[in-house]
């Protein structure tokens, strides 16, 4: 089982790679005002899961840089997952709000709606 886990999470990655999708090309002053935005966003993920790569080609579409970090290969973000987010489950959306508030979205879909629909609130389709 964990040759095969090794085969597909290697085949996921590389065509994750080869139909990377291209971002958006916005003005360098668009940029980096949709970067502070996303500065409070973090993604709590596992390189080879499907779910994840899902998330990620969303945030390349809208060239969205956001933190990830492997909770999968690192204890403490698997430990600030499970603390913060209440259970180890990618991917998971952590959103620090300017207020200090912090929030938690996990299912892929979720977090796609979010990055497309509760951003452009906030200007992030500008």
């Amino acid at each position: 089982m964990r040759i095969i886990r090794g085969v597909l999470g290697a085949l996921i990655l590389f065509f994750d790679w080869v139909f990377t999708p291209k971002g958006i090309k916005r003005e360098a002053e668009a940029q980096k005002a949709i970067d502070e935005q996303t500065a409070g966003l973090t993604l709590y993920q596992y390189k080879a899961c499907p779910f994840c790569v899902k998330v990620r080609r969303a945030m390349k579409r809208q060239t969205l840089n956001i933190q990830t970090r492997d909770a999968k290969r690192s204890d403490s973000s698997r430990k600030e997952l499970i603390e913060g987010g209440g259970k180890l489950k990618v991917p998971c959306l952590r959103i620090e709000e300017n207020n200090g508030e912090v929030r938690w979205i996990y299912e892929s879909s979720n977090i796609i709606s979010f990055l497309e629909n509760g951003l452009a609130e906030n200007c992030f389709a500008c």
